[in-house]
């Protein structure tokens, strides 16, 4: 089989305030991190090895997933810092200066290795993957997937021969200047030796570094045109529209937590809501211990975390509340992410709590 890397250690500024708090692979969609559907993914397919580079809030990632026996795997972190001025402070070196210092280490990456982002969720046939890969002999593969010409303009676009060996990359061409509609995925398949290219000891990336010193050199390096969903959170507004396509249930092996009390509205445990007195329209999710107080109004997809209370009349429109978000009385919340400090709409607009300029008013549940 292979082993896996899992690139974790970026600082995830193009989704504040969403990493505020977190760090970008820790970021939940239906109550989950978007690392732990990678993890499960990667156990399903037999890949049990997995290396997880660390750096900014490393701790909220170690504790959450441990050694990684919950999933049948094992889990390593290798975390990239330094010391200055008495404080360790996070300093990622690259995505391939990561996996050389692994490397360097300890020789963990002896055969085919698989790799990934830990900000994006995937359902790749990773068999089928390995198995082209091997196929061509490949020293490394590149896994893309055909995006519509009028979107080239946000990846790192991949050119190709007849055969699928890669000729160059373009960083986010215009569509008149695009040689080719294949996005790369950010999913990439190593061998040993293409890491014996990387200097140790240095910040070195894989896409602007790595990839044109395998093409400069003529190695055998491959394009994957592949069909699958890759739903990457890039942006806030990404995090936004995926959500709704979830709760939509357009991902496969998405599944709904609670109980499904009537058609597309499920509900955890110990909730305060009297049905009679309240108006929701599913698709929507409402955690557990969620208080919502009659004359509100929840209209779907929406997802309301644990701990969270709507108060009187309030209305709350393709939203998702993070856990213990407190909504105020006769408030209407409309297609935005809402958390006890901060909300954003979906265009990225941020306000946060005590912000006069905004005439919401919302906060933490948590206090009486």
């Amino acid at each position: 089989m292979a082993k896996a890397m899992i690139l974790a250690a970026g600082q995830g500024t193009r989704v504040r305030p969403l990493t505020k708090d977190i760090p970008k692979p820790m970021i939940p969609i239906l109550g989950k991190p978007v690392l732990e559907y990678i993890i499960e993914h990667l156990a399903r397919h037999g890949v049990k090895e997995i290396m997880i580079n660390v750096a900014f809030m490393h701790r909220k990632i170690e504790e959450y997933f441990g050694d990684g026996h919950r999933w049948g795997v094992e889990i390593g972190y290798s975390y990239e810092g330094a010391y200055e001025h008495g404080d360790i402070l996070p300093k990622p070196i690259g995505s391939a200066g990561g996996m050389k210092h692994i490397q360097d280490n300890s020789g963990f990456f002896d055969q085919t290795t698989l790799v990934l982002c830990g900000d994006a969720i995937i359902d790749l046939d990773i068999g089928a993957a390995l198995h082209e890969h091997k196929h061509k002999g490949a020293i490394a593969s590149v896994v893309a997937l055909d995006v519509p010409l009028s979107e080239v303009k946000n990846y790192g676009i991949v050119v190709s021969d007849e055969n699928g060996k890669i000729i160059s990359f373009q960083e986010k061409p215009s569509p008149e200047e695009a040689k080719s509609t294949l996005a790369s995925t950010g999913i990439y398949i190593f061998e040993p030796a293409a890491l014996e290219l990387v200097p140790s000891g240095k910040v070195y990336d894989i896409g602007s570094e790595l990839f044109p010193l395998l093409v400069a050199k003529g190695l055998p390096f491959y394009a994957q045109n592949r069909f699958f969903n890759w739903i990457d959170i890039g942006r806030v507004t990404d995090y936004w529209t995926v959500l709704q396509r979830v709760l939509r249930g357009e991902i496969a092996q998405m599944d709904m937590p609670g109980k499904e009390v009537k058609p597309g509205v499920w509900v955890g445990l110990n909730t305060r809501i009297d049905w009679d007195k309240v108006h929701v329209e599913g698709p929507v999710y409402i955690g557990s211990s969620v208080r919502i107080e009659e004359g509100a109004t929840i209209i779907g997809p929406s997802w309301i975390g644990h701990g969270c209370h709507v108060r009187k009349s309030a209305t709350v429109v393709r939203s998702v509340l993070f856990e213990y978000t407190r909504v105020g009385a006769g408030m209407t919340f409309a297609e935005m992410v809402v958390s006890p400090r901060y909300c954003v709409d979906r265009t990225g607009h941020t306000a946060y709590v005590g912000d006069d300029s905004c005439a919401l008013r919302w906060g933490d549940a948590r206090g009486r």
